[in-house]
C-alpha cells in the first residue's frame, strides 16, 4: 500500500495544529517544620528556681472500691484537698518556681493499657494550673514503681523490663502525645523510685544480702527503661523532640552513707540514655537525711553532693533532688529550718535543683490555700533567693474559717484536737456546728492516757461542751474526736472548736481528719 508524501505532510500539519496540553506544575514541597528551640537541661535547672512536690495527690493509691475513672476520689484518697489553681498562685507568690506533680497511672488504665480519658484530662488540668501560674512543671510515672508488690508493675530486672516494656512505652506515648505542644516549662520524668524483684532500697539486691548478678541485671534494667522512655518521647515529635527529660537512678538512690560498699552502685551504674539532641537530659535522686546533729548532716549531705558531681554530672547532664526532707522522727523546727536553708543554698551553688517533699502545705491547708509550715517555707525560699527576698506566706490565722467535714461511714472520726491535753491545764472542750444534730448521729470520743481509757459524750443541737472526767481518762486526753454513729455518710460544718482552760478561758483548736473522713476549709462570711 502506497501513501503519498503529500498526504503524510498534510496529516502531520493537522496534528501539529492540535492544542498542546498545559504543562503540569509540580506540587510545591511542604516547608520543613523548624526544629523547636528549647533551653538546655542546664538552663532549665537555673531558670526553674526552687521546687515543691504536689505530693499525696495524683499519685494516691487508695480510694476505696472506686473505679479508676473517678479522679476526685483518687486525688483526695490520701487526705489531700482537690487541687485548685489558687494553690499554684500561692506557691509562685511565696517564691517557688517549679512544681513536681507525681502521678500514678496503673490503676487508671484499662486492660489494654489505655489511660482513662477522665484521668488523663484531670492530669492535664493540674498541669495547666501549674503552667498558667508561670511555674515549671514535672510530671512522672510514680507509684507504678516502688515496694508495693501488687501495684508496682514496673520492676528493675531484665525479666521485669521485658514483661512491662510494651505497656510502659505505650503509656509514655500516650502522655507524650497529650502534651506534645506544651512549651519548655513542662518536663517529663521517666519513673519514680524503681526497685528490683526483692524490693531493695539503698542499692540493688540489698534485701537479699548482695547478689552481683541480680544487681547487675537491675542496673541494666534501669538504663533500659530510661532509654525506652527517651526513644518513645522523642518519636512523638513536635516539642517533644527537644523537651528536657528526667531519668532517675535505681530507687532514686543518692549513694549517701558509708555503712556498705555498694551504696554508690546506683550512681556508678547509671548511664545517660542515647539522645537525638544534646544537653536535654537531667538526672534525679532523692535525699532524706537525719538532721538531729547538724554538723553531721552537713558532712553527710556534702559528701552526697560531692558524689553526685563525681558520678552523674560527668555523664553529661545536671542533677535535681526531686524529693528531699528528713527521716528524723521528731526534728526540732530550728533544726529543720537550718537544714532547709543550708541545703537549698548549697544545691543552688552547685547547680543542683531541689524539690521539697510536700509538707509545707498539707491536707486541708491546700483548700484555702495557705501554708501549714510557714517557718519552714520561709527557710526554703530564702535559702534559694537570699535574705533580701520577701515571700508572701499566707497562714490559717489570716482567715475566718469553717470546716466542712464529710464522714464516709460508720465509726469515722474527726480530730477536734489531735495533740495531748493535760487535765492539769484544761477542764473540757466545746464546739459549734452549723446545724442541729440528733443525739444518735455523732458523739464525742476522748482517748485517755492508757488502754481502755475512754470517755464518751453524747450531744444534740448545734453546740456542745464536754467536761473531762479524770476517773475515765486519767491525767490527760491523748486525742479528742467526733465519731459517726450511723451507717452511710454525713456532711456537717464545724464553725469552731475550743479547749476550755482551768480558768474558763477558751483556746481555739483546728479540726483535722483522723480516719474515714475528709475536711475542706471554707472561708467563712462571719
Amino acid at each position: 500500500m502506497r501513501i503519498s508524501f503529500a498526504f503524510i505532510s498534510l496529516l502531520f500539519g493537522v496534528l501539529s495544529c492540535a492544542p498542546k496540553p498545559a504543562p503540569v506544575e509540580p506540587e510545591p514541597k511542604p516547608e520543613p517544620k523548624p526544629i523547636p528551640v528549647f533551653e538546655t537541661s542546664y538552663e532549665a535547672i537555673a531558670n526553674m528556681g526552687v521546687g515543691w512536690n504536689l505530693g499525696n495527690t495524683l499519685e494516691s493509691l487508695w480510694a476505696g472500691d472506686t473505679d479508676g475513672r473517678d479522679w476526685k476520689k483518687w486525688e483526695t484518697g490520701w487526705g489531700q484537698a482537690v487541687t485548685r489553681p489558687e494553690l499554684m498562685t500561692m506557691m509562685r507568690d511565696a517564691g517557688f518556681g517549679a512544681i513536681r506533680v507525681p502521678v500514678s497511672w496503673g490503676v487508671h488504665m484499662d486492660a489494654s493499657g489505655k489511660v482513662y480519658d477522665e484521668w488523663m484530662n484531670r492530669v492535664n488540668e493540674v498541669v495547666d494550673y501549674v503552667l498558667d501560674a508561670g511555674l515549671y512543671c514535672i510530671i512522672n510515672i510514680h507509684h507504678d514503681t516502688g515496694a508495693d508488690e501488687e501495684l508496682a508493675w514496673l520492676v528493675a530486672s531484665p525479666q521485669g523490663y521485658e514483661r512491662a516494656r510494651a505497656r510502659y512505652e505505650s503509656l509514655w506515648k500516650q502522655i507524650a502525645e497529650r502534651f506534645r505542644d506544651y512549651d519548655q516549662r513542662l518536663l517529663f520524668e521517666s519513673y519514680n523510685e524503681m526497685l528490683d524483684d526483692s524490693r531493695s532500697w539503698c542499692y540493688a539486691s540489698h534485701s537479699i544480702g548482695y547478689d552481683a548478678e541480680a544487681a547487675a541485671g537491675a542496673y541494666k534494667a534501669i538504663n533500659d527503661y530510661a532509654q525506652s522512655f527517651v526513644d518513645v518521647v522523642r518519636a512523638t515529635g513536635g516539642n517533644n523532640s527537644v523537651r528536657n527529660l528526667v531519668v532517675n537512678t535505681y530507687g532514686a538512690c543518692n549513694g549517701a552513707g558509708d555503712w556498705n560498699p555498694h551504696l554508690l552502685d546506683p550512681l556508678k551504674n547509671m548511664r545517660k540514655p542515647t539522645d537525638k539532641v544534646k544537653d536535654h537530659i537531667i538526672f534525679q535522686v532523692h535525699s532524706y537525711p537525719t538532721i538531729d546533729d547538724l554538723p553531721a548532716m552537713e558532712r553527710e549531705v556534702g559528701k552526697m553532693l560531692d558524689d553526685l558531681e563525681t558520678y552523674l554530672v560527668p555523664l553529661g547532664g545536671p542533677v535535681i533532688i526531686g524529693e528531699w526532707g528528713t527521716f528524723s522522727e521528731n526534728p526540732t523546727l530550728e533544726n529543720y529550718c537550718y537544714y532547709a536553708r543550708w541545703f537549698v543554698a548549697e544545691c543552688k551553688r552547685r547547680g543542683i535543683g531541689t524539690f521539697h517533699w510536700m509538707n509545707i502545705s498539707d491536707g486541708m491547708y491546700r483548700s484555702i490555700p495557705c501554708f501549714s509550715a510557714p517557718e519552714l517555707t520561709e527557710a526554703i525560699v530564702k535559702g534559694y533567693h537570699g535574705d533580701g527576698f520577701t515571700p508572701v506566706i499566707p497562714v490559717l490565722e489570716d482567715y475566718g474559717l469553717d470546716y466542712k467535714v464529710t464522714f464516709n461511714d460508720l465509726w469515722s472520726e474527726l480530730n477536734l484536737t489531735s495533740s495531748s491535753v493535760s487535765l492539769d491545764e484544761y477542764k473540757g472542750i466545746t464546739f459549734e456546728l452549723d446545724r442541729s444534730i440528733p443525739a444518735d448521729q455523732l458523739h464525742v470520743k476522748i482517748y485517755g492516757d492508757g488502754e481502755d481509757k475512754y470517755q464518751y459524750g453524747k450531744f444534740s443541737g448545734t453546740s456542745a461542751s464536754v467536761t473531762f472526767d479524770p476517773d475515765k481518762i486519767g491525767t490527760k486526753a491523748e486525742r479528742i474526736t467526733l465519731q459517726l454513729l450511723q451507717e452511710g455518710s454525713l456532711t456537717i460544718t464545724v464553725k469552731s472548736v475550743h479547749l476550755i482552760r482551768k480558768d474558763g478561758s477558751l483556746e481555739p483548736c483546728t479540726p483535722s481528719p483522723f480516719w474515714g473522713c475528709s475536711v475542706e476549709l471554707i472561708v467563712s462570711n462571719d
